[in-house]
């Protein structure tokens, strides 16, 4: 089978989407199938794995966020879609690329994998504390008719997490399905855990040894509501030895920066590319925070897990499903003050709460079985439409 992913938001520079896209690239052959991944990017290129491949299109940045781009016209994706002539066709993004793939003339099933959230991130973000979200879901009615358009043009719309399924659901969606993502295999570990490490950061924080540290990992983003993560953790360390190391790049660095100002018990740092790397940064860190409740899987969560950190996640979303009772706690969604009291609890239970993080590292799933599940999602649904 042939497969063609039209996927709109991955970027070279991406966190989350770039290494999901590139996993499945690797194992696609492995597991029988042939992937032609085809992204917006600088220049035209291609990157092969194996008999698949990672095809960039020249395409215009995106003005909001200089590190993605965009498909210039949906003559563009059909263009592709004709060269490739797919067996199956996945689309990675709800908006005009996903409206492309589902008005293209060609028979081939799809499927449109919801790896975005477009109202958590925005608009429930800028009105939450004026209107309830029932009332801006009814003002962005048009959003919902759009995604229920989708649905039914669509042979299935796949989500990473049951929160973002359900809600899905809600608003009038008939064909989602719930495929929980995972995280690389034989890559994080508790094991990984280097005293050496977490002293080095803590010392970047001016803090000892005995002090908590808490790490942030993620794109820096409005959507990642930096800033009050930042506030929730400053006032908790007013009364608690408390070092913050946030790693991340992204167009809201600069209101990261000043929600830091002159605190130097949280530093900001460089994205780390080496996998490995990041991978002993999470098993040296005491607790892990996000902030994002319009994640749709919550791959750094998943990471954390994986590594035996303990998380602390807001109370909503695919953050709060991977929160596990005894491995972490939830603060209120948005609230800067429950973020610093939940802080201040997660760092009185720090050994418990790490015992039974570490306990449950190995229950996260891996990337491997969500693709082996994706496949044969795939497999069936061709197999269903050929009988058909």
């Amino acid at each position: 089978m042939h497969i063609v992913d039209i996927s709109a938001l991955y970027s070279p520079d991406g966190g989350g989407i770039r290494t999901y896209t590139r996993r499945k690239l690797a194992i696609a052959d492995r597991l029988g199938k042939r992937l032609t991944v085809v992204v917006p990017g600088a220049e035209a290129s291609t990157e092969y794995f194996g008999a698949s491949r990672l095809i960039s299109i020249p395409s215009p940045r995106f003005p909001l966020d200089r590190n993605y781009f965009y498909f210039e016209s949906d003559e563009i994706i059909h263009a592709a879609l004709d060269a490739e002539a797919p067996d199956f066709i996945e689309a990675s993004s709800p908006w005009g690329s996903a409206t492309a793939v589902a008005e293209w003339p060609g028979q081939a099933p799809r499927a449109l994998v919801m790896h975005a959230d477009p109202l958590s991130a925005h608009a429930y973000r800028w009105l939450e504390n004026i209107v309830s979200r029932r009332t801006i879901d009814r003002g962005f009615d048009w959003f919902w008719r759009h995604l229920r358009r989708l649905d039914e043009a669509f042979d299935i719309v796949i989500c990473a997490s049951p929160s973002y399924a359900n809600r899905l659901a809600d608003g009038g969606l008939k064909r989602t399905a719930i495929l929980p993502m995972g995280v690389e295999p034989r890559l994080f570990s508790p094991e990984l855990r280097d005293a050496a490490l977490r002293q080095q950061l803590l010392d970047a924080c001016s803090m000892p040894e005995s002090a908590t540290l808490l790490l942030g990992v993620g794109r820096l983003s409005a959507e990642k509501r930096w800033p009050m993560l930042i506030a929730g953790a400053t006032a908790a360390g007013y009364s608690r030895p408390l070092g913050m190391v946030i790693v991340g790049v992204g167009q809201g660095k600069a209101a990261v920066v000043r929600a830091i100002g002159e605190n130097p018990h949280i530093q900001l740092l460089a994205p780390i590319s080496d996998r490995q790397e990041i991978a002993r940064l999470y098993a040296s860190a005491d607790l892990l925070i996000a902030g994002s409740g319009a994640e749709t899987f919550g791959m750094v969560m998943a990471e954390a897990r994986a590594s035996g950190l303990p998380i602390i996640v807001p109370d909503e979303g695919a953050a709060f499903d991977q929160l596990i009772p005894g491995a972490g706690l939830a603060y209120e969604s948005g609230d800067a003050a429950s973020v610093a009291v939940t802080i201040g609890a997660a760092i009185a239970q720090r050994e418990a709460l790490r015992a039974g993080a570490v306990a449950g590292a190995g229950d996260v799933p891996t990337m491997d079985m969500h693709f082996a599940n994706l496949f044969a999602t795939y497999d069936r649904i061709a197999a269903d439409r050929a009988a058909a």
